[in-house]
């Protein structure tokens, strides 16, 4: 169906990438990753015909039915419902036809424009696009309601709900996750899912590809690579590749050590001069294998937080509203050092306002709320990126806004720390007007990283992030040894650093008694969604939310055993690995650098033992703390 050939694509006079021969098949749905900048949106903008490549040939059928995410949305005063119905453009045109013979009364027309009306199921054409706008989140009062008095977000969705839609064979997505909460990932993906065209998605949700693809074409380096398979499988396959690759560069990096020190033990000896030279010559001819790049470019930690009160947050009875309208009510909930919680709820049960309330930027009403003397809240919300100084470097963010200690940090330290997030060289200099979402998006962690917050609140801190710096915060997360009170569209995240879930419904906050996919299952049964939550009295929630309370603060020291446990193992597997760059440098093996030598040999058993023994502990701990849950 889309055919590559030797294709070459350009962006101005760099190379996004080259030589991409492979094809994709009638109905294949197909995920496209890479880093930013590797020009994955720009192949989907040469299967549109928006871009044409610099050399080789692309193929694709003549009659194509094209569908994608217009990036734009005009501000009209027109219904939603009729801005979504306009994107299927077969029926819109029987619809004006229609018209047209009315206004004509030419009968024949007007019969074969019925059969044709009937065919493309017109009749239920409204009911199929109320159907879209409820998938991605609108209310039933919302589909009347004129485009321009939605935001950008919201118009974001009604460029997808049109996009979909349309009649199409082949449906390109740009990140379409990225302005859609939870509830509507999980409908799109099912949506998706039976999708009949072929689909070229770019996500970076990669439990959404997992669930959504079956085949992985990867942009690195400039080169474009198939892999069969969903997003884990190419995970697996490519990993197996890297590993080959990094074991043909060891052993060429024993190589060049060895021609190194026979270079250096006999380069000053007449006899052997010839042979060192000759060998000198051989390391000039030696095509150099590069190291895989198997490490993400973001690399950081959260430092532990100076103080971890217990409880660093009580709330009793508060009620949270807006004029007449009360969101939450009746809110009763502690937070104490170790608790991981990801909040759940459809959109617009309260999720964003709850995390308003526990970061005490709304104060609510009635009832107690009480935050410990040395709680420091770090807090992460879509404006804080609207927020940024535009002219402002984010050298100069990281030194206003990082907290004491980056004020008087020396200038090294600060662009160090910057260089975690991605941003390295004069780029830490450059004014942050032009950054990206995502630039953005990693400045902000950057600043709240520099804080050491004991309370972390992240409200969707996945937006505009790609698949490698999403890594990179799952990483950070599980090491972190405050508390954690999460809302996120992306699932993989939320099972990596999550242990409790919170449902927000029917103006209520109680502990959900599941997972993911118990939580999947309540959104595709509306029946149970209404009668499951908010059921309970007054008097049986208050109870029950205490006696959850009381087993979190049970389980919380030994959850805090298991990440102390986890974060000593992560230290010595960064000294591990040192010892070995150390091992391996070519320089230590010389004569005059053997007491060095032994005593990295040393360190290795050292560690070895020290590794051993960690991991033994946390194994034991594991054990205690899932023996404690199931208690």
């Amino acid at each position: 169906m889309l055919n590559f050939q030797n294709v070459q694509l350009r962006r101005g006079t760099r190379v996004l990438f080259e030589h991409a021969t492979f094809t994709i098949y009638r109905g294949e749905k197909v995920g496209i990753t890479g880093a930013n900048g590797t020009g994955k949106s720009s192949l989907l903008a040469l299967v549109s015909g928006e871009l044409q490549p610099e050399s080789g040939e692309f193929g694709r059928p003549a009659q194509l039915r094209i569908a994608s995410v217009a990036q734009e949305t005009p501000a009209v005063e027109q219904a939603a419902i009729d801005y979504v119905l306009d994107g299927d453009l077969e029926l819109r045109a029987v619809e004006r036809a229609l018209a047209g013979s009315t206004a004509a009364e030419d009968g024949a027309a007007l019969a074969e424009l019925h059969a044709r009306f009937g065919s493309l199921d017109g009749y239920a054409a409204r009911s199929r696009a109320a159907q879209l706008l409820r998938g991605v989140g609108f209310a039933n009062d919302e589909l009347e309601r004129p485009v321009s008095t939605f935001s950008g977000g919201w118009r974001m969705r009604l460029n997808l709900a049109r996009a979909l839609m349309r009649r199409s064979d082949l449906l390109l997505l740009d990140e379409p996750t990225n302005h859609l909460d939870l509830d509507a990932v999980i409908w799109l993906e099912s949506w998706l899912a039976a999708y009949r065209g072929t689909l070229l998605l770019i996500a970076h949700d990669r439990e959404f590809l997992d669930a959504v693809v079956s085949r992985i074409v990867h942009l690195e380096r400039q080169t474009v690579r198939a892999y069969s398979g969903n997003y884990s499988a190419f995970e697996t396959q490519r990993s197996a590749d890297l590993a080959l690759a990094q074991a043909f560069y060891e052993k060429q990096q024993r190589e060049i050590r060895h021609v190194l020190q026979f270079v250096e033990r006999f380069r000053a000896k007449a006899s052997k001069a010839r042979q060192a030279q000759s060998r000198l010559k051989l390391l000039e001819r030696m095509e150099r294998i590069a190291p895989a790049h198997v490490d993400t470019p973001f690399e950081f930690a959260f430092l532990p937080p100076e103080k971890l009160p217990r409880p660093l947050l009580r709330i009793e009875g508060r009620s949270v509203g807006f004029g007449e309208r009360r969101v939450l009510d009746d809110v009763e909930l502690t937070i104490a050092p170790g608790d991981r919680i990801a909040v759940l709820g459809r959109n617009g049960a309260g999720k964003s306002t709850l995390m308003k309330l526990l970061a005490g930027v709304i104060a609510g009403s009635g009832g107690r709320q009480e935050a410990a003397a040395d709680l420091r809240v770090g807090y992460f919300a879509q404006h804080q990126l609207e927020q940024l100084d535009d002219a402002t470097s984010a050298f100069d963010h990281l030194r206003t806004h990082g907290g004491r200690a980056m004020q008087v940090a020396p200038e090294q330290a600060l662009r160090d720390h910057l260089g975690g997030f991605g941003f390295r060289g004069d780029r830490v200099f450059e004014p942050v007007g032009p950054f990206s979402g995502g630039e953005r998006a990693r400045l902000v962690f950057a600043l709240l990283v520099a804080q050491r917050p004991n309370l972390l609140l992240l409200d969707e801190p996945t937006n505009h992030l790609d698949l490698e710096m999403r890594h990179a915060l799952s990483m950070a997360l599980q090491e972190y040894s405050g508390a954690l009170v999460v809302v996120a569209h992306d699932r993989h995240l939320i099972r990596s650093v999550a242990d409790t879930l919170w449902l927000v419904a029917d103006g209520s906050v109680a502990t959900f008694d599941g997972d993911l996919d118990d939580y999947a299952r309540l959104l595709s049964q509306p029946a149970a969604r209404e009668q499951g939550v908010g059921a309970a009295g007054g008097d049986d929630r208050r109870i029950r939310k205490r006696l959850e309370a009381q087993r979190r603060n049970q389980l919380s020291p030994l959850r805090a055993a298991v990440r102390d446990l986890e974060a000593q193992i992560a230290q010595l597997e960064q000294e591990r690995r040192a010892n070995e760059a150390a091992l391996a440098d070519s320089r230590l093996y010389l004569i005059d650098m053997r007491d060095e030598l032994m005593q990295q040999l040393a360190k290795r058993a050292e560690l070895a033992q020290s590794l051993a023994a960690a991991e033994a502990r946390w194994i034991a701990a594991c054990e205690a703390l899932e023996e404690a849950e199931r208690s």
